[in-house]
This record gives C-alpha cells, structure tokens and sequence, in this order.
C-alpha cells in the first residue's frame, strides 16, 4: 500500500473521508512512471485519483515556475468545475500550486500571462492544447511535463477529437519523454483498447478497475396521460416531471438536444405554479450564462436545470439527487453517465426517473435499465485514424518550426489510432499540404508548407494565423451572437448566447422565437448578430434548431430492443399501455423476431406503404432508403417518399409492392451504391467537413467569421474541381470511406443484409399495424426524385391521425372476432 504524506492524510481525515485503495494505486502508478487508466463509477473521488499523486509532488516543488501537470477535458464546464475543486484543497493545505485554466472562454491577457508564466497545473481541451503545441516555443513550455490527465476519456476517444488529442499526446511524449498519462472515466465499455489508446503504441496503459457498491435506483414514468404513439414530444408529461422536481432537493433534466431544452423548459414554466428556480443550460448560452448556472448547480441554489449533454460529465453537483432523462437514452454507457450526476458519492445510488415519449422509447428505456442492473455497458468501436485530421496536425507541427518527413511520421505512428499509417498515405497527405495536390497546386492559397533541405516549414506568417484559428475537429454550422435588447428603443444590447445561421435564415422581422430560456421577437442581424428583444407569449413561437440533432441509436440497444419485442416474457418491466400496444400488434400483426426481419405493407391515405423493422439506428435505415428507393424507381414501382426513425424504414409508393426481399439483397451495396455513389450528395456533405478540417477552406479568418453558405460554396466548388480534374485525390477517397462509415454506416448495413437473407417476413395488412404507426409519423421526409416526383403526399398529422389509425386496428380486430 502506497505511504501518502501526513499533510494530506490530515486533510482527508479533517474531510470525514479516507483515502481508498484505488487513490492510493495512483500514487504507486506515478512512483513508477506507469500509464494508467483508472475505471470507477462517478462520485468516488476518481478525478482527485488523478490529481492527488501530482499535488504531493508540487507540494515540496522548488526552482521556477514550469508546466507539471496537464489536465484535458472534453468540457470547457468540466475545466471550470475542476478548478474550483482543486482550489479548496490547495488553499487549505496551503500547498504552493498555481492552477490555470486555458480554454476557449479563456480571455486574451489571461493567455498571454500563461504563456509567459506557466501554472504548475493547467486544465485545457484538445483545441486549446493543440494550440499551445503550434508555436515556436512549445518545446520549451512542455519540456519540465510530469503529468498529462485526460478526463471523461470514454466520450471521444473513439471519434476524430479522440484522433486528434492522440496526435497531441504523441507530439507531448516527443517534447517530454519521461512524463505518465492518466485517462479517467466511469463508463469505459472496451477497457482493453481505451489502454492501447492511452499508452504509447505497443505500451498499452495500465488498468485500474473500481466497481461502485450502490447500484443506481432506476425506474420509467407512469404519465397520468397515455403516451404518446410517435414522435417525441414530452409536453404529455410535463405535469408529471414537474411533480418529480417538487419532491427533489435538485433535479437535472436531460434532453437529447438543444432545441428540446428549449421548448421543455418553456413548457416547465407554463407549470410552474410554485416559481421554483428551474434553470437551462446548453452550448450555444454565452459563457457568462453558463457559467452562472454552474455555480448555482454546483452551490445548491437551483431547484432543477433542463441541459443537454453539456452537463453530463464530471461536475459536482452539490445537492442534485434526482435525474430525469426525458427520451430514449440511445446508450447504456450515456445514460449510466448522466444518472451518475445525482448522489455524487461512490457509496450512494443515483436515482433516475426515466420519461419516453412513444412506445418504442419505453422498451428501448426499459432495456437500457436491465443492462445498467447487470453491469453491462456499450460504445462506440476504436477505430483507424482519420486522415483530414493528420493533415491538420502536419500543418500544426510545421507552424511550431521545422520537421523532418521521418521523425514526424513516426511521431504520428506512435498514437495507437494512426499505428498503421503507410508511408505512401502520408507521402500524399504532406503533398497535399504543402500544395493542395495536382488540380490546386497553382493556388497560393493552398501552399501551407515550404520544403527546404532542412525540413518542412509553414509557408508564411500568415498561413499560421488563418491554421491557429481554425484549429479543431467539430465543424459547425455558421453561427449568429443574439443580442438581447431590452426594448428596440434600447441602444445597448448585451449577448446572451449564439444561434445557428440556418435557423435565422427562416425568420422574417416580426417573428418570434424561444432562445435562453425566454420569448424573443427576431428585428433583424447587424454586424453578424441577431437583434431582439423579449415578446407577448401569445402565440407559439419557433424553436432554435442545431445541427447534429438525433444521436445514433447503439449497436447494443438496438439488439436489445428487437430482443425485447419478440419474447413476451420480457415485457413485465414495461408500462402496462405499452404492454397492451404490443399484445395488439401481436394480434393484428407480428411481433418481430430477434433475428431475421419484418417487413408490413398496406395501403394508406392513397399510397402504398412498406415499413422495413430493422432495428439498425437511423444511419442503417438512411443508406437502406437510399439504396432500395434507387432500385424501386428501376423496377417501375414508383417510390415516392421514405421517412427513417432508429427502429424502422418507411417507404411510399405509387405501385404496391408484392415482392420485398429481391428489394434488399445483398448485391444493392455493389450495384444501386456504385451508381448512386458517383452523384451522391452525402459523399459531398462528408467533403465539407473534410476540406474544413484538413484546412481546405476555413470556418473563421482573420477579422472576421464565414457563413455556411460561403463555407458550402467553397467546398462543393473545390470538390466539382476535383472531382473532374484529380478524381484520385486524396480527400476524395476520404470523404467516400468516411461517408460510408460515419453518414451510412455501410458495414453495419452489410452484416444486417447478410443476416437477413432468407428471412424476411412480409406481411399483408389492410391497416398500418402498431408498431408501423410511430414510423408513419415520420412520413414526408424524403422525397424520392423519379417517375412519382409529381404525386402529392399529405404530411400525416401527429397525435390525432396515430390515435384514429390505432382505433382502426382495435375495430379490424373487434370485426374480426364478431365475424371471423
């Protein structure tokens, strides 16, 4: 067992805590100079794990100021949130420790000062460290480095921000060799490859697993009204949420998007009868905002707080001890992530209320419980890394001085995602950078690197400037500041927050909008900023929409829902409507199997209709859709629209369809994907993103920021070029394999084919079944260009057209009984 000085034995005791086990490992792990990462459940003093072995060795520091310890937070919250904790027992220890915060609300003296001064402890993101890394004196600023601790690691290290921080990490371990990475997380699905991803490659990290001795009190909500049969709309519920709030200290309410927390909290205050201090918190609320409903969470002074996933990870709570997840979770590993917000203590359970909003979300709901009661956990594959995000990292080396083609590549060898880089792919990927390849060559604009005999260098001042501001992996739509004014007489505004350009582009003087938690009438933009000031709330105003909306349904959940509808004796745990709802399907329809897959058509409201159940996630169904609307219009059948949830695929047409499984064999991804493929407007949604990241075109320039129809502008027409005059560029193959994994998920769709052959179950039926009616509400969101482009297709209505369509199937069966 690892000794802990007296000093901080005394604090813990003085605390009412003592130092576990596993903090005490820690501490051996740095004695030793091991890569660790430390797995154990929220509330347990797992951040202070990672801290504790860096603040016993500053507390007898000497000499100058230099960088000892890093901190990475996927969070700009979290970082602010880790200060104020570190900060306590630093003062009350009276240890000589100068603790930094560096993120994007970091203000421009306050970088300068940590430039010149390091703290001892610096909390940043992956943006702002590789920032830090571009400039000529990196390799002094790092060089004294003993710590890097990376936080909440589950919630990017499988993505291109995870692809990115490793490259960071690598050029960490070239500047200073001799220091250890800490990874932190609670819900670590794949233990054994998150410890590849963290160490060095071939040194995996080693692993510290912790189990929690309370499991968390879960359950699903009883509304006093019915749910609702589609769509995903929580107002049904909003007294009932309200009436968990009131019986709570503190509640956290999360939503799976913005635009949600919007209107929910609108909807809780329409309530609110006792004027509780219900709060909102989301991304797009100014610094300030947020910043000011953190403290109130984390000091008790709020009552509850409607928030998206900005505020699920590694804050302390303070009295928070109920959560309410209104919506399906979509993961098992999120929502053990966000119930572990209430009882912020590893020997309390959490307790959360969950709140679906359709029958399909309660199953998926009540599957995610089980899981969560039998340890299990799921997430996202670690998988190669991403090529766009390698170019940036060339460019953000050579802006920090001269580099050998070599050294850098081994560099970038050495982060467990880039391992198997070939030499030819990153040939091609500095090529592309020190020119922009063959058909932009002739462009200035696109020469960022300059070869000398000595190395790769940046090609002007310039070029580092418009790189350092762009610097990133998440590339958003354009966005807009709003400012408030109190009334438009009013000659002083002040900024409450930032609002997609898109959503801007559909309002008119006039029109009124939810945005920061009130009523605003839209008076115009001036000086890329959206003027406004409060409104009547006499009629419904529009909500903000963002982009990213949906998250993807997991590969675990998925088979776990289809599990759960095809065995009856899974559904004790369900709500008794949505038990009746699936006894009436099993009546009227089929329930589906957990393999193979059921596919229902009728004739509704003048068209004819497949409902394809895969169970796949939206990604699956949107490629299916896609690829079997194509090879419908070949085949005469006129499609004409298909809507796609996580659960199902909807397709309408002109012609029925007597025969499916020729529709989906396997040989669509050869034959309907290589024709669609070469036009397809997915592959140049890829490329935007793609080109923006390996610095093609920017997001921001000096003085001023791009609107995202500049952005799309710029991308389409370089890739048109590219398309036509260098097809084998080396963007261009990235943005197909990207879109074929990321916007489609190919593989995924491949293994389902192959899984389903020879078992399709096409069903006849003279009405939409009831699994089929939340699909039907989605109706109307594609439409399919062909023969039947002219046919017209009413929108189906929400909750009235669902309830008369569920009353048609209960009369079917009632006739069917009288007169069999």
């Amino acid at each position: 067992m690892q000794d802990v000085p007296v000093k901080f034995e005394k604090w813990f005791a003085e605390q009412n805590w003592h130092i576990r086990d596993y903090q005490r490992d820690m501490i051996g792990a740095y004695s030793r100079r091991e890569d660790t990462l430390l797995i154990a459940p929220t509330g347990g003093g797992k951040t202070l794990a990672g801290f504790l072995p860096s603040l016993i060795d500053l507390a007898v520091k000497e000499g100058e100021a230099k960088l000892h310890t890093l901190y990475i937070s996927p969070l700009r919250a979290l970082t602010n949130d880790i200060q104020r904790n570190l900060n306590r027992p630093v003062a009350e220890m009276n240890l000589p420790i100068k603790i930094g915060v560096r993120t994007g609300d970091t203000k421009q003296y306050q970088r300068a000062k940590q430039r010149k001064w390091p703290p001892d402890i610096l909390l940043t993101t992956p943006e702002s460290l590789m920032l830090l890394l571009s400039y000529p004196d990196a390799a002094e600023y790092f060089s004294e480095l003993k710590t890097v601790i990376i936080d909440e690691l589950h919630s990017f290290a499988t993505n291109k921000r995870g692809d990115f921080t490793s490259l960071a990490l690598a050029r960490l371990k070239t500047l200073a060799p001799d220091h250890i990475r800490f990874g932190l997380s609670a819900t670590i699905a794949d233990a054994d490859s998150a410890a590849k991803w963290l160490g060095p490659t071939g040194s995996p990290a080693k692993i510290i697993e912790v189990t929690g001795s309370a499991p968390p009190v879960l359950e699903i909500m009883t509304p006093e009204t019915r749910y609702p049969l589609g769509g995903h709309n929580p107002r049904f519920a909003v007294k009932d949420i309200y009436a968990a709030i009131k019986t709570a200290k503190s509640a956290i309410i999360f939503v799976n998007t913005r635009a949600q927390t919007e209107h929910l909290f609108q909807e809780l205050w329409k309530v609110n009868t006792d004027n509780l201090p219900i709060g909102l918190y989301h991304g797009s609320l100014s610094r300030e905002r947020r910043q000011m409903t953190e403290a109130s969470i984390a000091s008790g002074h709020i009552r509850a707080v409607v928030s998206t996933s900005a505020l699920e990870m590694g804050i302390d709570w303070g009295d928070v001890d109920l959560i309410l997840q209104v919506g399906a979770p979509k993961g098992v590993s999120r929502l053990l992530q966000r119930i572990g917000r209430s009882n912020h203590r590893m020997d309390e359970p959490s307790n959360a209320v969950l709140v679906p909003c359709n029958p399909l979300e309660a199953v998926e709901c009540a599957v995610a419980i089980n899981a969560i009661r039998l340890g299990q956990r799921d997430g996202e594959d670690f998988t190669e890394g991403a090529m766009d995000v390698a170019v940036q990292y060339i460019v953000n080396r050579a802006c920090a001085g001269k580099f050998k083609k070599r050294q850098t590549l081994n560099e970038i060898r050495s982060s467990w995602p880039y391992r198997n880089l070939s030499k030819s792919d990153f040939d091609l990927l500095v090529g592309f950078a020190e020119d922009g390849g063959y058909a932009l060559q002739a462009y200035d604009r696109f020469a960022r690197l300059t070869s000398t005999s000595r190395g790769y260098q940046i090609s002007s001042a310039q070029q580092a400037r418009r790189h350092r501001m762009n610097i990133g992996t998440i590339v958003e739509y354009a966005k807009l500041k709003v400012r408030r004014f109190p009334n438009m007489k009013s000659k002083r505004g002040r900024n409450i927050g930032e609002i997609e350009e898109r959503f801007v582009m559909g309002l008119t003087p006039g029109d009124r909008f939810i945005f920061a938690g009130e009523v605003l009438r839209y008076h115009g933009v001036r000086d890329m900023a959206l003027e406004a000031s409060p409104a009547p709330k006499r009629l419904p105003p529009k909500v903000p929409a963002y982009a990213g909306g949906m998250m993807p349904l997991s590969t675990f959940l998925a088979k776990g829902v289809r599990r759960t509808l095809s065995d009856p004796k899974l559904w004790q745990d369900l709500p008794d409507q949505i038990q009746s709802w699936l006894h009436l399907q099993s009546e009227f329809s089929q329930l589906p199997k957990s393999k193979g897959v059921l596919v229902e058509g009728f004739f509704d409201r003048g068209v004819h209709v497949i409902v394809i159940h895969s169970f796949e996630g939206r990604k699956v169904n949107m490629a299916l859709g896609l690829l079997m609307t194509r090879r419908m219009e070949t085949r005469g059948l006129k499609p004409l629209t298909y809507s796609i949830t996580d659960y199902a695929l909807t397709i309408t047409s002109i012609e029925p369809v007597n025969e499916v499984e020729s529709l989906m064999t396997q040989d669509i991804l050869d034959e309907e994907y290589q024709a669609w493929v070469i036009e397809a407007p997915m592959v140049k949604r890829s490329f935007r993103k793609i080109a923006t990241i390996a610095g093609l075109t920017e997001q921001r320039l000096p003085g001023a920021k791009r609107t995202m129809k500049q952005v799309t502008f710029s991308t389409d027409l370089i890739y048109d070029v590219l398309l036509k005059y260098n097809p084998d560029h080396i963007l261009l193959r990235i943005a197909r394999e990207e879109a074929e994994r990321d916007l489609l998920d190919l593989h995924r769709l491949r293994d389902w084919l192959a899984d389903v052959q020879g078992d399709v179950n096409y069903k006849i039926l003279p009405h939409a079944s009831p699994l089929a009616i939340p699909s039907m509400m989605q109706l109307g969101k594609e439409t399919v260009i062909g023969d039947a482009k002219l046919a017209i297709l009413e929108q189906a209505s929400h909750d009235s057209l669902a309830n008369s369509r569920l009353e048609t199937v209960k009369n079917y069966l009632d006739d069917k009984q009288t007169n069999p």
